[in-house]
């Protein structure tokens, strides 16, 4: 009777902990508009599409060798084009 009554509480206790957890939500490479290509210009080496802004992508990049592209499979919102600074 013990055994199954600890048995009984474990189980109560692991759910409450389950349903206690919140959902999330992984990020993948669609989500950021900055990709690296190693490898130069030509490409020709690794692609990795993880980064939020140009410049976290060529700090990244400084030393190794490559450039960054914008992210041709990016979802986020559009941004304004033109060589204009609103206030």
């Amino acid at each position: 009777m013990r055994a199954s009554l600890r048995s009984l509480l474990g189980s109560l206790v692991l759910l409450g902990l389950l349903g206690s957890a919140t959902p999330s939500f992984a990020q993948s490479a669609y989500d950021y508009p900055w990709c690296s290509v190693r490898g130069g210009y030509n490409g020709g080496g690794a692609q990795t599409c993880y980064f939020s802004t140009y410049r976290q992508c060529m700090e990244t990049i400084s030393g190794i060798g490559g450039t960054c592209i914008h992210n041709p499979y990016y979802r986020g919102h559009a941004r304004p084009r033109g060589d204009y600074m609103r206030y």
